[in-house]
């Protein structure tokens, strides 16, 4: 068995683990960014053997300067996104933050009408 046959090649920015939703960049996140270690991130995700885990990892290793690039892209496109949802929040989004904003408000005044 190769070590790619744990993966499926779906386009250049999207490699999951053959039989999962779960791309490598979930995975490698927790591992790199997180200090994960293999055990912790298959506990986390009971979709995922550990040795789907360790697979990922070799993989990485095995092909540094390629996945390194795919992480950074990926860490690019999931800040853009957010930064987008930020600029252009959805309508329950909106309503949240007036809710939270009331909430807030609210509570300072009862803050306030005990000190007094």
């Amino acid at each position: 068995m190769q070590i790619e046959d744990y993966f499926d090649f779906l386009m250049p920015n999207d490699i999951r683990l053959r039989g999962t939703r779960v791309g490598i960049e979930t995975v490698l996140y927790d591992f790199i960014h997180r200090a994960r270690t293999p055990e912790e991130i298959a506990q986390t995700y009971p979709s995922l053997t550990l040795e789907q885990v360790y697979a990922t990892i070799l993989y990485y290793l095995h092909n540094k300067e390629f996945v390194s690039k795919y992480l950074a892209d990926w860490l690019e496109w999931n800040h853009q996104q957010v930064k987008a949802q930020h600029l252009n929040p959805s309508p329950a989004a909106i309503r949240m933050r007036k809710l939270r904003a009331e909430q807030k408000e609210n509570n300072q005044v009862n803050d306030t009408q005990l000190s007094a």
